[in-house]
């Protein structure tokens, strides 16, 4: 029958043999690429079982990404509505000034990531993955109800922009917790081999969040009239935002738990002094990510403000070109996935810190002067072809780096540190130097640190020969 499956079923489940196991219950294999050129000699009954566990990934898969494109949507949605909210919680100064404060907002949102990554990491690795994900969706829909009930300047005063900001860090804490474990969780249950496509999804769900909250945006600007949005309409995605969570939460009741009961009890499991046994791991992880987040933010979320802030785009346009640049984007991920398969994670990384190092500032140069939507669609996608390096592997880089010990804390806490510090902050950094005067300095800014994840790409090991997930599947499979 070939090797042994594993299957562990919930925080404290025991390990059972996944043929006998009815449902969402989701099989652990080691020594993946023997097992399946075994099963091609044997039974049909080996084969069948090979197929169900597949089969039975793929649905974790969906399950978890489904809850992970709405936790993103929720955070991004607030990104491409502060053009008309703005206004209503800043009330002072010109439309840059206003942004400004929106956008340090969001950047605050950012600076509670950290605490989201501690504290969900904590519990993925003490309590499971499944739980973890089922408690961050439903805080992440606590602070969208918020902001979309929140009343104005006008009503309120300064109590406004105080309860935007407390939900932003409601929103900040969910969303921190959100990417390590959901990145660990989607590594984990990928087929050995075929992990850096099936991983890629991550990042398909992440863009697809954005990609619908431009889209909510685009089909509001086709119905309502600016002052509408400005005055109530941007409040609608918000309350979208919050029901879908709901929805999301059901979804990840039934996910399958792909820890085990030895690595959850171990002594120093989802605690940052396990975490820094592996200081190799964590630096690397947080190089990468000042670089690929700042890069990421920079040609997707902050790009509608700069087509219409700098460019001199009206926000119609805008919205229409990242529309179809996201859904592109998006589209990129599994190919470049694959890709990583092939050549392996290093190289990928190479490449994407080469690429944006070199292209970066030409690239942004001639955004600011484009005046054909065509033109400024075909600058974006050659931008994110060199990101998709990145993306398309983001969490299963990262999480190969780490044993499922302290895997989630691991990837969450570092990639949480250097995102806040760096990602987060991409838009305030770029309007901070355009209301300076000094706008171009933005670009050096960027390809800056592109050269600092160029060098993370460098000292980081080959995970095709050196990867703790394919160890802790060996332990597994001998266990």
């Amino acid at each position: 029958m070939g090797f042994p499956l594993f299957v562990y079923r919930g925080p404290a489940g025991p390990s059972l043999p996944s043929a006998a196991l009815p449902g969402p219950e989701f099989a652990i294999s080691g020594a993946r690429r023997l097992h399946m050129a075994t099963l091609a000699h044997q039974p049909d009954s080996a084969r069948s079982e090979g197929a169900s566990d597949t089969a039975r990934r793929v649905r974790s898969i969906i399950a978890g990404s489904s809850g992970n494109l709405v936790e993103w949507f929720d955070f991004y949605v607030y990104s491409f509505t502060a053009l008309y909210f703005a206004s209503q919680f800043f009330p002072k100064g010109d439309q840059t000034t206003q942004l400004l404060n929106a956008a340090g907002v969001f950047a605050a949102g950012f600076l509670m990531r950290p605490i989201g990554s501690w504290l969900f990491g904590h519990l993925a690795d003490k309590r499971g993955r499944r739980f973890s994900m089922m408690t961050s969706v439903i805080m992440m829909c606590a602070g969208s109800l918020m902001v979309a009930v929140l009343p104005t300047y006008d009503s309120v005063g300064l109590a406004a922009p105080a309860l935007l900001l407390l939900a932003r860090l409601i929103q900040g804490i969910s969303v921190g917790g959100e990417y390590g474990t959901s990145a660990t969780y989607m590594s984990e249950v990928a087929v050995k081999g075929h992990r850096g496509f099936f991983s890629s999804f991550q990042y398909v769900t992440l863009i697809g969040g954005q990609l619908l909250a431009v889209l909510v945006i685009v089909i509001l600007q086709q119905f309502l009239s600016d002052a509408e949005l400005r005055a109530w309409g941007w409040r609608i995605p918000f309350f979208i935002g919050a029901a879908a969570a709901v929805v999301a939460f059901y979804l990840r009741r039934g996910l399958a738990e792909t820890t085990t009961p030895e690595s959850r009890t171990r002594a120093d499991a989802g605690t940052i002094r396990g975490v820094f046994q592996y200081p190799r791991s964590f630096f690397t992880v947080l190089g990468f990510t000042a670089g690929g987040s700042l890069v990421f933010y920079t040609f997707t979320t902050y790009m509608q403000k700069y087509l219409v802030n700098t460019a001199g785009m009206d926000a119609k346009t805008a919205s229409a070109i990242m529309t179809a640049v996201l859904f592109c984007f998006m589209c990129l991920q599994p190919a470049f996935g694959a890709l990583s398969d092939r050549i392996g994670r290093r190289t990928s990384m190479l490449c994407f810190g080469v690429f944006m190092t070199v292209a970066t500032v030409p690239i942004l140069s001639a955004l600011a002067n484009v005046s054909s939507p065509v033109a400024a669609f075909g600058l974006l996608m050659l931008a994110l072809c060199g990101v998709s390096f990145y993306t398309s592997i983001s969490g299963l880089v990262k999480a190969e780096l780490f044993p499922m010990h302290v895997r989630a804390l691991g990837v969450g806490l570092s990639y949480a540190i250097g995102n806040a510090a760096f990602g987060g902050t991409a838009e305030y950094v770029a309007l901070w130097f355009k209301a300076a005067g000094n706008e171009s300095m933005f670009f050096w800014y960027v390809s800056a640190f592109s050269v600092v994840a160029l060098v993370a790409a460098i000292v980081m090991p080959d995970t095709r020969r050196d990867s703790h997930m394919s160890d802790d599947e060996t332990r597994l499979l001998h266990h």
